[in-house]
């Protein structure tokens, strides 16, 4: 996979409450923080609430979401996952 004609990132973002992925065209120098809440609002959940919820990369936690997909150096076709930062009891 390649970055497409715009110059954009195809990634698969799945948020943990819907378990949905989605693809998300990202410019390279857009924060790990700008993509979450684009997740979270394609997902029916208000962006406000983006602090509620933390972004895993490769099973790693993103500390600082105002980094860019480029410094992260995210590929291409890249999987992230955007989960409560808090457990939640199971219903």
């Amino acid at each position: 996979m390649t970055t497409t004609a715009t110059g954009l990132l195809p990634l698969r973002v799945t948020v943990g409450d819907t378990w949905v992925p989605l693809p998300i065209e990202a410019a390279p120098n857009e924060m790990v923080a700008q993509v979450k809440a684009r997740a979270l609002t394609a997902s029916g959940i208000d962006a406000s609430r983006a602090g509620d919820y933390e972004v895993k990369l490769g099973g790693a936690r993103v500390r600082d979401e105002r980094r860019t997909l480029e410094a992260l150096e995210v590929k291409p076709g890249t999987a992230l996952i955007v989960l409560a930062r808090r457990r939640r009891p199971v219903r």
